[in-house]
């Protein structure tokens, strides 16, 4: 089951998608999807309604993120040992956790805006999990009771502000419109492995990111385990768990970073294709 949301940014309506890809919505049935409506029960619920008996919304509405502004949205960093070889960064002991603001929060469609003073903007296709009841102290044995599904995360990232100005990820990570997530959540009895996973990025066309989730270095029910120590997770939060290489920071022998105007499209196998513009804020 593919559930999203659609219409004006801050007025979005819950919607599933039927089996032609045409978006059905769900705003008779729940108030949206957030997590409430993440939870096991209504999961299930939600997937004993034959599509076809929802309205159909007609023309092409903007896409909003998945889920509801989650509480807690959280990124692992140098999570795939190919990416961590390409920046030439030790492969971590224990999972890098940073969390990325609200405000950098939006639609897996809309543009991107390129900070004031931005020199080394670039591209991050990830796995995202979706939670669907709270996890605090989980084993990794539990951990996937704990999830809900998957969607597309496009972690945006500023390296001069994220890795010159100051010890700390957050200033190049949490900038207006950095976490692109969608365009839908496709529930995890969709998804047989989530180790198995293609993913890519192009950007204007070109092909720049063609990378698997079997390189992750700490897989899903370890990172949903692992965060659950230290933040509680709440229904509704998203982790994104780190890109694959070929972002711009790793190139050679000279980086060529997002300009406005260029075009970014990424994809995780099954879950469905991003598409945003970059625009000078």
């Amino acid at each position: 089951m593919k559930l999203l949301r659609y219409g004006p940014a801050g007025a979005e309506k819950p919607a599933m998608l039927d089996a032609d890809g045409a978006i059905r919505c769900l705003a008779a049935v729940v108030r949206d999807i957030d997590g409430f409506t993440l939870s096991p029960v209504q999961i299930a619920m939600l997937k004993g309604i034959d599509p076809t008996s929802l309205p159909r919304v007609e023309g092409n509405p903007r896409i909003g993120p998945c889920v509801v502004r989650p509480i807690n949205y959280i990124c692992i960093g140098l999570n795939y040992a190919d990416h961590a070889a390409e920046t030439g960064m030790p492969i971590p002991k224990e999972p890098i956790i940073f969390v990325k603001a609200g405000g950098a929060y939006s639609g897996p469609n809309d543009d991107v805006l390129r900070p004031r003073h931005s020199k080394k903007l670039d591209w991050e296709v990830e796995l995202g999990i979706v939670i669907g009841k709270t996890a605090r102290y989980v084993s990794e044995d539990d951990s996937m009771d704990y999830v809900a599904g998957y969607c597309v995360c496009n972690d945006v990232s500023e390296r001069e502000f994220q890795l010159e100005r100051g010890p700390t990820w957050d200033k190049g990570k949490g900038a207006d419109t950095f976490g692109p997530t969608g365009p839908w959540m496709v529930t995890k009895d969709e998804i047989a492995d989530p180790q198995k996973l293609s993913l890519w990025t192009e950007v204007n066309g070109k092909k720049m990111q063609n990378g698997s989730t079997r390189t992750m270095i700490f897989g899903v029910k370890t990172l949903v385990s692992y965060v659950s120590h230290f933040i509680t997770l709440h229904p509704g939060d998203v982790i994104a768990t780190g890109t694959p290489p070929g972002v711009a920071a790793g190139m050679k022998p000279e980086p060529v970073f997002l300009q406005p105007g260029d075009v970014m499209r990424l994809s995780v196998e099954g879950l469905g294709i991003q598409t945003q513009r970059v625009v000078q804020a």
